[in-house]
């Protein structure tokens, strides 16, 4: 078990003089990261067994338990028994197929959302399902998986005492870990939106079939961020009307901001859906402008080539006794004559504009 236990004096003194107070991550085998604080102080400790979280708790502080990867049932069932969390929770948070909710179970809140994000600056979307238990000076988070999440931020608020955060209560911290994951939502469908606009520019001047894949990838994309996100104003309707008695008054207000936050989500992914679904018609029109050119060259190639064919074709003809068959000059004046021809029509089509 690795652990951290500083006051606020001696976090800053220990910042002062450059020590690092970050703990080493083993994923493989230290499933679940605590903390616990309070105002002017708090603790970090990292534990592999779920047994270990009884002699953790506080009741005097804000403990908040998180787990990484939920695939193993009997870690499950330890922690339903220890902070009372039905069954039908327990099974909720192994189906990772859940839809973003809110349910109130009379000693705690259970919320389901969909933590998205992109690893290494790829253009792979990470999705994974984050469930939240809130109940009196307790949060627990079950993550999906043990690839990352976007919650870094925020430990860093606990270990500096930056912001409200240490000073308020578990229903702020809930507050903070939605607040992450919506902002995060913020982050990729930028990164999306920067990809239509190339892509649209690259429709436009540089049309080929290798695009038409690139725009059903984002589509898809559009259409899973608006599943998931669609339901996150219901979740956060819910919490800031207080429906719920976990939920202080005085955090109505930072929900008000995330509710705020995902109506302009929402509109900006029906925005890009719309320009989604226009890039493949713009997609259309622009292959098709382009056979037209192409067609339009070749139509004037051959309309040039039919007089001269046909003055080549008659002066083909295998009759002994043609008028022109012996001039001195017949070759080189209907070479001339066929030069000519040809660039009159030249001329005309650049009259009419066709060129």
């Amino acid at each position: 078990m690795d652990s951290t236990n500083f006051t606020q004096d001696e976090l800053d003194g220990s910042l002062q003089s450059g020590e690092n107070q970050a703990i080493k991550k083993n994923d493989q085998e230290e499933l679940f990261h605590i903390f616990t604080y309070s105002e002017n102080q708090y603790r970090e400790i990292k534990i592999k067994e779920a047994d270990e979280i009884d002699d953790l708790r506080d009741s005097q502080s804000i403990t908040w338990i998180n787990v990484d990867g939920i695939c193993q049932e009997n870690i499950l069932t330890k922690i339903g028994s220890k902070f009372g969390i039905h069954h039908l929770v327990l099974e909720d948070i192994l189906d990772t197929t859940q839809r973003p909710k809110v349910e109130d179970y009379e000693n705690y809140l259970y919320i389901v959302v969909k933590m998205i994000y992109s690893q290494n600056q790829s253009d792979e979307i990470i999705s994974e399902q984050v469930s939240l238990i809130l109940g009196d000076k307790f949060v627990i988070s079950f993550q999906e998986e043990k690839k990352g999440d976007v919650f870094e931020e925020i430990r860093n608020r606990i270990r500096l005492g930056r912001g409200r955060l240490r000073k308020a209560g578990a229903d702020y911290l809930v507050y903070a870990l939605l607040d992450a994951i919506v902002d995060n939502y913020f982050l990729m469908v930028e990164q999306i939106g920067d990809q239509l606009e190339e892509l649209e520019d690259e429709l436009v001047d540089h049309p080929s079939s290798k695009i038409l894949p690139r725009i059903h990838f984002l589509k898809r994309n559009m259409i899973f961020f608006r599943t998931s996100i669609w339901p996150m104003r219901e979740v956060i309707g819910s919490l800031e009307r207080r429906e719920f008695p976990f939920i202080e008054k005085s955090t109505v207000v930072y929900l008000r901001d995330i509710y705020d936050h995902i109506t302009q989500l929402i509109d900006t992914i029906e925005t890009d859906r719309e320009l989604i679904s226009s890039m493949i018609d713009i997609y259309l029109s622009s292959i098709n402008n382009r056979l037209n050119e192409v067609m339009k060259v070749l139509t004037m190639i051959a309309t040039i080539f039919m007089p001269l064919s046909f003055i080549a074709g008659i002066y083909g003809m295998n009759f002994r006794f043609m008028p022109e068959l012996y001039w001195k000059w017949g070759y080189a004046i209907t070479l001339f004559t066929m030069g000519g021809i040809a660039l009159i029509m030249l001329f005309f089509f650049k009259k009419k504009k066709w060129l």
